[in-house]
Protein backbone atom coordinates (compact mmCIF):
# COMPACT_ATOMS: atom_id res chain seq x y z
CA UNK A 1 0.00 0.00 0.00
CA UNK A 2 0.89 3.44 -0.86
CA UNK A 3 1.70 5.90 1.81
CA UNK A 4 -0.90 8.27 0.23
CA UNK A 5 -3.80 4.69 0.59
CA UNK A 6 -2.11 4.76 4.35
CA UNK A 7 -3.16 8.63 5.00
CA UNK A 8 -6.40 8.53 3.31
CA UNK A 9 -7.25 4.89 5.17
CA UNK A 10 -6.18 6.95 8.22
CA UNK A 11 -8.00 9.85 7.43
CA UNK A 12 -11.42 8.16 6.79
CA UNK A 13 -10.71 5.99 10.05
CA UNK A 14 -10.64 9.33 12.01
CA UNK A 15 -13.61 10.68 10.34
CA UNK A 16 -15.54 7.78 11.15
CA UNK A 17 -14.41 7.75 15.26
CA UNK A 18 -14.83 11.51 15.46
CA UNK A 19 -18.50 11.13 13.79
CA UNK A 20 -19.14 8.02 16.39
CA UNK A 21 -18.10 10.43 19.42
CA UNK A 22 -19.89 13.23 18.12
CA UNK A 23 -23.06 10.86 18.44
CA UNK A 24 -22.41 9.53 22.28
CA UNK A 25 -21.67 12.66 23.21
CA UNK A 26 -24.74 14.06 21.94
CA UNK A 27 -26.64 11.43 23.09
CA UNK A 28 -25.25 11.77 26.63
CA UNK A 29 -25.80 15.72 26.69
CA UNK A 30 -29.65 14.37 26.04
CA UNK A 31 -29.63 11.89 29.05
CA UNK A 32 -28.31 14.71 31.26
CA UNK A 33 -30.46 17.30 30.19
CA UNK A 34 -33.45 14.86 30.22
CA UNK A 35 -32.39 13.90 34.14
CA UNK A 36 -32.11 17.71 34.85
CA UNK A 37 -35.33 18.67 33.44
CA UNK A 38 -37.06 15.79 35.32
CA UNK A 39 -35.65 17.22 38.60
CA UNK A 40 -37.28 20.65 37.41
CA UNK A 41 -40.61 18.38 37.09
CA UNK A 42 -40.58 16.62 40.14
CA UNK A 43 -39.35 13.62 38.54
CA UNK A 44 -37.49 11.12 40.54
CA UNK A 45 -35.95 7.41 39.87
CA UNK A 46 -37.26 5.51 37.53
CA UNK A 47 -40.02 8.38 35.99
CA UNK A 48 -36.73 10.32 35.39
CA UNK A 49 -35.10 7.67 34.25
CA UNK A 50 -37.78 7.40 31.74
CA UNK A 51 -38.04 11.15 31.06
CA UNK A 52 -34.33 10.95 30.27
CA UNK A 53 -34.98 8.57 27.67
CA UNK A 54 -37.92 10.88 26.18
CA UNK A 55 -35.43 13.33 25.71
CA UNK A 56 -32.92 11.30 23.82
CA UNK A 57 -35.57 9.68 21.57
CA UNK A 58 -37.12 13.51 20.50
CA UNK A 59 -33.53 13.90 18.84
CA UNK A 60 -34.56 11.61 16.23
CA UNK A 61 -37.19 13.43 14.89
CA UNK A 62 -34.85 15.65 12.69
CA UNK A 63 -31.12 17.22 12.46
CA UNK A 64 -29.48 19.18 15.27
CA UNK A 65 -30.36 20.32 18.50
CA UNK A 66 -34.23 22.14 18.12
CA UNK A 67 -36.01 19.46 18.22
CA UNK A 68 -34.12 18.68 22.20
CA UNK A 69 -34.63 22.21 22.56
CA UNK A 70 -38.69 21.86 21.88
CA UNK A 71 -39.26 19.08 23.74
CA UNK A 72 -37.38 20.72 26.64
CA UNK A 73 -39.34 23.67 26.35
CA UNK A 74 -42.81 22.36 25.52
CA UNK A 75 -42.48 20.18 28.91
CA UNK A 76 -40.81 23.10 31.27
CA UNK A 77 -43.05 26.23 29.98
CA UNK A 78 -42.29 28.83 32.44
CA UNK A 79 -40.21 27.17 34.65
CA UNK A 80 -37.45 28.06 32.68
CA UNK A 81 -36.49 30.43 30.13
CA UNK A 82 -35.03 29.78 26.84
CA UNK A 83 -31.50 31.03 27.70
CA UNK A 84 -31.73 28.74 30.75
CA UNK A 85 -32.29 25.55 28.47
CA UNK A 86 -29.71 26.38 25.59
CA UNK A 87 -27.01 27.12 28.46
CA UNK A 88 -27.59 24.10 30.21
CA UNK A 89 -27.44 22.05 26.43
CA UNK A 90 -23.93 23.84 26.32
CA UNK A 91 -22.98 23.04 29.51
CA UNK A 92 -23.99 19.48 29.72
CA UNK A 93 -22.09 18.63 26.20
CA UNK A 94 -19.43 19.71 28.11
CA UNK A 95 -20.00 17.48 30.71
CA UNK A 96 -20.65 14.76 28.34
CA UNK A 97 -17.43 14.73 26.41
CA UNK A 98 -15.36 15.10 29.74
CA UNK A 99 -17.55 11.59 30.45
CA UNK A 100 -16.11 10.36 27.43
CA UNK A 101 -13.11 11.39 27.41
CA UNK A 102 -12.56 9.90 31.21
CA UNK A 103 -14.33 6.32 30.30
CA UNK A 104 -11.99 6.01 27.01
Amino acid sequence: MSTFDDRENAFEAKFAHDADMQFKAEARRNKLLGLWAAGLLGKSGDDAESYAREVVKADFEEAGDEDVYRKLAGDLGDKVSEADIRAQMVAMMAEAKAMLVDEA
